[in-house]
């Protein structure tokens, strides 16, 4: 058999230093895009392999899976506007600039982020963009293309602000769509680009932003919609108590009502942030097995408060992990976001109640749950080959004695290796055919350009 024929290439990834898998001490190996084997320790591959990887300095674990950001928030980190705010103040002071931005900016700023989280050892990217100001109608065009020139597995969420300040929201005219406008792109993006079929590289799924920019008929017709392209659903939700008095004020009900009533309560939705449910709305939320997306740093950030993830787990809702807008957590790094998931909810539930397993499960598995996919997040025959692999060679780690819990409590930040099916995409730290000094370059001068403080 021709080692080199399309589909058989079979790489024994060997020996690791650890591995987040069980019965897999002595490896993986991998057949084209997926993992065929895992070897056990002291073991061998049960058939020929034609090339090693000694991964006898690495941690390895699985690609993690980013489901919450804004990819275009990179251009106003750390912003004087928006600095020590909370999120209605914080939202109202960056809609006075966001509407500067350009497709070129918006391209650069999508590369920079999907690369950021590369090299984080994300090999699964989920956007949420709900930004359309004129010129800027192909953004998801955009964002499919930057992620298959990377390499990186994307799953991009059609976002939508349709309610300005006008009609009782929160963002200017500029930046908002008119329903007909946003339902019949919905319908174009998710015809082109949307793979439902297991390992696919780009999913679509359908993003009304929030209960206080969107109607309720986007809400509604959004989930029809979802169900006629079998593609997920996406908003923020339970963020802030300024969301709930909004609610409460405007439709007279909490948010969990106002999701129960637009038709959202389905497994097919997850919920960025979902922190201030009470008791009752964990429950449901858990028997309709609604996703929650925990988004550590942005919430210690702007102060909003913590996620239930604990309760929403044992009710039933998949837990996973995002990074959210780089404009509140001013970072695109996942796996700082799993230490700083694992610090807050051991500062909410104490010590012994959450680990550093916990963390990277909700950062994996969990993740991937609630994009609905059974294909990546776990290391076993028959997933994705997607992996993360760390090397604990930076002073941070010296002294530390298990190797898993130092990638979370020494704060590991950039892989050294990082693949997506099947394919190095990340080696010795660096992403594969990418000048990553120019890319820096070229995004902080279109950052000062377009959205410097005035």
């Amino acid at each position: 058999m021709n080692a080199h024929k399309a589909g058989t290439h079979r790489l024994w990834i060997r020996n690791p230093l650890a591995i987040l898998a069980e019965d897999a001490a002595g490896g993986l190996v991998v057949e084209g895009t997926r993992i065929v084997e895992r070897v056990p320790s002291g073991g061998q591959p049960a058939a020929p392999v034609h090339e090693t990887f000694d991964a006898a300095g690495h941690v390895v674990i699985p690609g993690l899976v980013n489901t919450h950001h804004h990819f275009f928030q990179t251009l106003t980190r750390a912003h004087p506007l928006a600095i020590n705010k909370p999120l209605f103040p914080w939202l109202q002071a960056l809609y006075t600039v966001w509407d500067k931005l350009t497709p070129e900016a918006f391209r650069l700023a999508t590369r920079l982020a999907y690369t950021e989280l590369l090299l984080s050892g994300c090999t699964t990217a989920g956007d949420h963009h709900y930004l359309f100001p004129k010129g800027l109608e192909a953004s998801v065009d955009i964002q499919v293309e930057e992620a298959r020139a990377l390499g990186i597995r994307a799953f991009v969420t059609r976002g939508s602000m349709s309610l300005s300040v006008r009609d009782g929201g929160l963002p200017p005219d500029a930046l908002v769509q008119d329903d007909d406008t946003i339902l019949s792109d919905s319908e174009r993006v998710l015809s082109l680009f949307h793979d439902p079929n297991p390992g696919a590289m780009v999913q679509i799924g359908l993003a009304p932003c929030s209960p206080f920019n969107v109607t309720k008929r986007l809400m509604r017709e959004s989930a029809a919609l979802a169900e006629r392209h079998d593609c997920r659903l996406h908003t923020h939700l339970g963020e802030t108590l300024d969301e709930d008095a909004y609610c409460r004020a405007t439709f007279g009900q909490r948010p969990v009502d106002y999701l129960e009533e637009v038709g959202w309560m389905s497994p097919r939705a997850w919920l960025a942030h979902g922190i201030h449910f009470n008791d009752d709305e964990v429950a449901r939320l858990g028997k309709a097995g609604v996703g929650v997306c925990h988004c550590p740093t942005s919430n210690m950030t702007l102060a909003s408060g913590q996620c239930r993830t604990c309760e929403l787990e044992a009710a039933g809702s998949p837990v996973g992990l995002g990074v959210d807008g780089s404009a509140s957590n001013d970072s695109s790094n996942l796996m700082e976001g799993v230490r700083h998931a694992l610090m807050l909810n051991r500062l909410t539930y104490g010590a012994e109640k959450v680990t550093h397993l916990d963390a990277l499960r909700w950062a994996t598995e969990g993740s991937a749950a609630c994009l609905g996919r059974s294909d990546i997040g776990r290391l076993e025959e028959g997933r994705e080959a997607d992996l993360a692999l760390f090397t604990l060679d930076e002073l941070r780690f010296s002294g530390a004695h298990d190797p898993l819990a130092a990638l979370v409590l020494c704060g590991a930040h950039r892989a050294d290796r990082v693949m997506v099916a099947g394919q190095w995409r990340v080696i010795d730290g660096h992403p594969i055919g990418l000048d990553t000094r120019r890319l820096r370059e070229d995004h902080s001068r279109l950052a000062r350009h377009l959205f410097g403080a005035v």
